[in-house]
């Protein structure tokens, strides 16, 4: 009876102190010439996550530009074409060779780390460049842009999703089509400042904007 008794005790103080440790999650440092954006990828979209780490530790990233850039919308980057390119080469189709299944769930609040994607009916299961993604700026919402979309992709924003929404921006009528697996944590002026530069026809900065990511 004791040794159950202290059995019992033990597997509850374990599942007591597991519940206060938190959710660990993984990270990774997105460094370019205007900043550092520290992204924390979400547990919840695991091909995601564990996609970008191992591309991130492999130095797939290092060297390519951030290639389509459009303010007050998004900052797109990760095609290994983009590595030394000539100013007017055409970016945007490069990958590693793979695609990765959908993990649809998350908002694009501004700050969140997205997957890029060829769109219309020739990827109707929505899945994801193997290597491309955008990190979304956005802009400030109101309650009516919310309204209309949560009519329009059958969707409920929570009050916290809805408050960011319109404090701090967003791209919501991509939500539910791309697959969102991470959020800039720090150096979200970062975003602001490339988001800023002079861009080409075609959404390609004048001067290269270049990244390295590292996975911490």
């Amino acid at each position: 009876m004791k040794n159950t008794l202290n059995l019992i005790l033990f597997c509850f103080c374990i599942t007591f102190l597991s519940c206060n440790q938190g959710e660990k999650f993984q990270y990774a440092l997105i460094k370019t010439e205007y900043g550092d954006m520290k992204v924390k990828l979400f547990n919840s979209t695991p091909k995601h996550r564990d996609n970008f780490m191992k591309l991130a530790k492999e130095g797939f990233y290092n060297d390519l530009l951030f290639h389509r850039i459009i303010q007050g919308f998004m900052i797109q980057g990760g095609d290994p074409n983009s590595k030394g390119a000539a100013p007017d080469a055409r970016l945007g189709s490069g990958g590693p060779g793979y695609l990765i299944d959908e993990e649809i769930g998350s908002p694009h609040l501004k700050g969140a780390l997205a997957a890029a994607r060829t769109g219309g009916a020739s990827n109707p299961e929505k899945k994801s460049s193997g290597s491309q993604f955008y990190v979304v700026q956005g802009k400030p919402q109101t309650d009516a842009q919310l309204d209309s979309q949560e009519k329009f992709k059958k969707i409920t924003y929570s009050p916290e999703q809805r408050k960011r929404y319109k404090e701090e921006g967003g791209t919501p009528q991509l939500d539910m089509d791309y697959t969102v697996f991470g959020q800039v944590v720090e150096g979200m002026d970062v975003i602001d400042k490339i988001a800023a530069v002079q861009t080409a026809p075609g959404d390609r900065p004048v001067q290269d904007v270049k990244m390295t990511v590292i996975a911490q």
